[in-house]
């Protein structure tokens, strides 16, 4: 299977797995516990049916929008992920090449594994941060002042994440960083030669938005623990209203999911929110982004702008959102499967087919720009 062979996110997933080791790609694809809202994030599209207009003269199809207070060209953007040097060796810079290739945002990781300076000088389209509360607090007003002056637009605090998920295939096969592999998980690299030589020729894997305040070398601390020893679960509405004070720009909550704590986002002064539950790989069994997007926007999307990502693999999964008013989608494992199978052209590749999905599907619609798509254009089943 080559990546001329990859038409949509199934066959880049397909691709992905046969070129990376089992353990990597479970992270990727993995979630909580029984994966149970794993599977309902991209289900939930399928309780809902577009309704389209006829007739419309629908000609160019303008499919901008404006999120965050930046101009995108695309009504989707690039979630920012963890790791991606794992799942090849270009990992972020891929990422941001292709975001910038079709005028999109793209974000970075506090765990990512490219420094955020050295993407925001090389790419002009925005880039968000996704930043994780440390008990430090020290820590956390130096990593911010960092991200300023990298001249980050867009600050994404994640707030489903206080502790990590119960991610049983990744015990099952022992991944963490530092890698601690069972014999399985070991035999599962040893099948995947080719990237075991990309991932040694190229430079040494590191977290560089955390190398300067944590020792991740050895035994000192895995992601694992990062997780349960360095974030605070005490983090409270107070700490996020000085955060979004102190930020001065826009500010986002990511994994906002009750009507209640949307209305809060909005009242501390937050810029918008993220409907999401981390891809399934925190709490399973919670309620999906987009099983909530109508609840949230009809309560709080005249204060600030209501986003959603999780289980999105189609155009008309990105139309639905849109027509219950996101004001953008957050894709995650639909690129991150693609830049696995094939770096930077995988992930332009996939952009690319999204961006086709979305004109067919918005003439099909009777839509000439996002503006034009509104609750009136789904039927609840």
């Amino acid at each position: 299977m080559r990546l001329t062979d990859c038409h949509n996110f199934h066959d880049f997933r397909r691709l992905a797995k046969r070129r990376v080791p089992g353990p990597i790609f479970n992270y990727i694809d993995g979630g909580a516990d029984d994966e149970v809202t794993l599977r309902r994030n991209t289900g939930a599209f399928e309780d809902v049916d577009l309704v389209p207009n006829i007739l419309r003269g629908v000609g160019d199809v303008d499919l901008s929008v404006t999120v965050l207070g930046q101009k995108l060209a695309l009504p989707v953007y690039l979630s920012p992920t963890a790791l991606q040097r794992l799942f090849h060796h270009q990992g972020e810079r891929a990422t941001a090449a292709a975001a910038e290739a079709f005028g999109t945002m793209f974000g970075c990781s506090s765990l990512g594994t490219v420094a955020m300076e050295e993407l925001a000088k090389k790419h002009r389209t925005p880039q968000c941060y996704q930043f994780y509360f440390h008990k430090d607090r020290g820590l956390n007003r130096a990593m911010m002042q960092k991200a300023r002056e990298a001249g980050i637009q867009v600050m994404m605090l994640t707030v489903d994440s206080i502790t990590g998920g119960n991610r049983e295939r990744d015990l099952r096969t022992g991944f963490s960083i530092p890698f601690r592999l069972t014999a399985g998980g070991i035999a599962q690299f040893a099948m995947k030669p080719a990237w075991g030589i990309n991932y040694l020729l190229h430079e040494k894997f590191s977290l560089p938005q955390l190398d300067a305040h944590i020792d991740m070398k050895g035994d000192t601390l895995t992601i694992g623990r990062y997780f349960t020893e360095m974030l605070d679960p005490s983090m409270d509405w107070d700490d996020v209203a000085r955060m979004a004070e102190e930020w001065g720009g826009p500010f986002c909550l990511k994994g906002v999911m009750s009507t209640e704590d949307a209305r809060r986002a909005a009242d501390i002064g937050c810029s918008g929110v993220v409907l999401s539950n981390h891809g399934g790989r925190q709490l399973d069994g919670s309620r999906t982004g987009f099983d909530q997007l109508d609840e949230i926007v009809q309560a709080v999307g005249d204060r600030l702008d209501v986003i959603m990502d999780g289980g999105i693999q189609r155009g008309t999964h990105v139309l639905k959102a849109l027509s219950l008013g996101a004001k953008a989608v957050g894709l995650g494992r639909f690129y991150l499967f693609a830049l696995a199978a094939a770096g930077q052209a995988g992930i332009e590749r996939a952009l690319g087919q999204m961006k086709a999905e979305l004109i067919r599907d918005m003439r099909l619609m009777g839509a000439k720009s996002v503006a034009d798509l509104n609750r009136g254009n789904l039927r609840f089943r």
